[in-house]
């Protein structure tokens, strides 16, 4: 899977206040990291195999990852201590290039790959309403897609650590039951990059027709 730069996350949340994280919004601007994973968990049709397992494996571990983000926030600036898996090859030439293009105090290349990156609080908040306008599109863009196709409505609190998803299904399907790693992860990166220790993030799937809960999970029992 390619953990290239979670700059790239950054760049898109303070630009353009987009970053396709966890669902199917316009591909040009998924950050790689969370694409990949997105991708491989919305299979609808294939079986159970060994190879699906892996990708489910795989979610997990970018699970694990966000949660070496690290959020410090002082009385002017906000450090955000990101780890080398998405670090990536990036120089410390490209680092500064974009540090300067986005106004951000510095960041700084670490001897163990990491990378620290130290912007206002402002420009914090900037990165977080990306990041919720992102999530929130995503989420949208699941609703009755292929993939998805008897997925009616998805909500979520605000800060992302519970959601409900109503399907016509009385039984999730075999795509809603990999899906649910992709709310995880929604949940999993707002938490690191807001500087919120989050012990889990609930999701209840709910029949369209009854209201009845079919199916829940948490990520902690993952």
């Amino acid at each position: 899977m390619n953990k290239r730069a979670l700059a790239i996350i950054l760049t898109f949340a303070i630009s353009i206040s987009a970053i396709s994280g966890c669902g199917s919004q316009v591909e040009e601007a998924k950050p790689e990291a969370l694409k990949s994973t997105t991708a491989e968990t919305e299979k609808s049709s294939e079986p159970a195999t060994e190879e699906t397992t892996e990708t489910s494996d795989d979610g997990m571990e970018e699970l694990e990852a966000l949660g070496d983000v690290n959020v410090d926030k002082g009385l002017f600036n906000v450090t955000l201590n990101i780890p080398k898996d998405y670090v990536g090859e990036t120089t410390q030439k490209e680092l500064d290039e974009l540090a300067k293009e986005k106004g951000f105090k510095s960041i700084t290349l670490n001897s163990d790959g990491s990378a620290t990156y130290v912007m206002n609080k402002a420009q914090h908040e900037e990165l977080l309403s990306g990041i919720r306008d992102s999530i929130n599109s995503s989420l949208q863009e699941m609703v009755d897609s292929e993939e998805y196709p008897n997925i009616t409505k998805i909500e979520a609190n605000e800060d992302f650590t519970s959601f409900t998803v109503t399907t016509k299904n009385k039984e999730l399907d075999f795509a809603e039951t990999l899906g649910i790693v992709t709310f995880y992860m929604c949940g999993g990166m707002y938490a690191v990059f807001s500087g919120k220790e989050v012990e889990n993030v609930h999701v209840d799937y709910v029949n369209a027709d009854s209201g009845e809960i079919i199916d829940s999970g948490d990520s902690k029992d993952m």
